[in-house]
């Protein structure tokens, strides 16, 4: 395994799997015969398509999870529940292998990743913990404060940095983000840092108006670093299920997301969405954050997910 994704800890797919527990319990309450080991017939086919929808996969990734099992269940190639949760992870897996895979890193150090999403999304925290990982691996890592227009959000990216062993580039609270973001490039090209980690601002006066300031950042970036950013990762709060969609779009029609994270996966009935989310906008699932400890943040294997789903 390349130094992008250190291997994950022993026991992290029972993390997952606990994680994916509120989402798991509410397809086995409303499956219940299903899961027991009925015979397949059309009227546990619609308890399972309204379990789906209650999970928050949406009707479009419904169907297209569905399809291929009622297809399944016509040809009576599938006709008992083993059969059929094996070809729902293979479904789920499948439609959550989007995407391409990450590049490989730049050839002059630093890498540089920006993160994106609106407050409370868990993005400020997801940035130490994936820093973690960095350091963990060897790497030196700088993080840049860009989110200036909260003061927590500065201060608690300082305190996890003291944590981790990085440093970080911030400025007084309401500072141009950009300035920081300027400053923060040239400090990690002058301290020949190998990963460069840019928090930004979830919520500025008006929408328009913080769309407007992360092209500004993004353009800095790729002035003072040739070819970065080299990922833009969007943090989303697997809380909000569906809604997360629009929001997704929205950041991605802004500044082009190369990744997704999805936080607080642990917290939610609404797992689902992960897989509506990335099936919607063809967008890869590059992380997902199942605890609030610093190692519940973890590479994201849509085989390892689909299973956890439904097991």
């Amino acid at each position: 395994m390349s130094a992008e994704t250190p291997p994950a800890p022993f026991g992290f797919f029972s993390r997952l799997r606990d994680g994916l527990r509120k989402t798991r319990d509410g397809l086995r309450e409303k499956l219940e015969g299903f899961f027991g080991g009925a015979a397949l017939d059309e009227g546990i086919l619609e308890e399972l398509e309204e379990a789906l929808l209650a999970s928050d996969l949406g009707p479009a990734t419904t169907a297209a999870i569905l399809e291929p099992a009622r297809a399944a269940f016509r040809r009576q190639g599938a006709t008992n529940a083993e059969a059929m949760r094996a070809l729902l992870a293979d479904r789920v897996a499948a439609l959550l292998s989007v995407g391409r895979p990450p590049g490989p890193p730049p050839p002059v150090p630093p890498h540089v990743t920006l993160f994106l999403g609106v407050n409370g999304s868990g993005k400020t925290t997801t940035i130490a913990k994936l820093a973690k990982r960095y350091r963990d691996a060897g790497e030196r890592v700088l993080l840049a404060a860009g989110d200036t227009f909260r003061a927590a959000a500065i201060e608690q990216l300082q305190i996890w940095g003291q944590r981790i062993g990085a440093d970080v580039i911030a400025h007084r609270s309401g500072a141009d983000p950009a300035a920081v973001v300027f400053d923060a490039c040239k400090a990690a090209t002058a301290r020949g840092v190998q990963r460069l980690l840019i928090d930004t601002a979830g919520r500025l006066h008006t929408r328009q108006n913080l769309m407007e300031e992360l092209k500004k950042i993004h353009r800095i970036i790729a002035r003072e670093v040739p070819g970065a950013p080299h990922e833009t990762f969007l943090v989303l709060d697997a809380t909000i299920g569906l809604n997360a969609v629009a929001q997704a779009r929205e950041f991605h029609q802004a500044v082009g997301v190369s990744g997704l994270i999805i936080a607080k996966l642990d917290g939610t009935a609404k797992g689902g969405a992960v897989v509506a989310i990335a099936q919607t906008l063809q967008l890869p699932v590059r992380y997902v954050g199942v605890g609030e400890g610093p190692d519940d943040l973890q590479p994201f294997d849509p085989r390892e997910f689909a299973t956890a789903l439904f097991s």
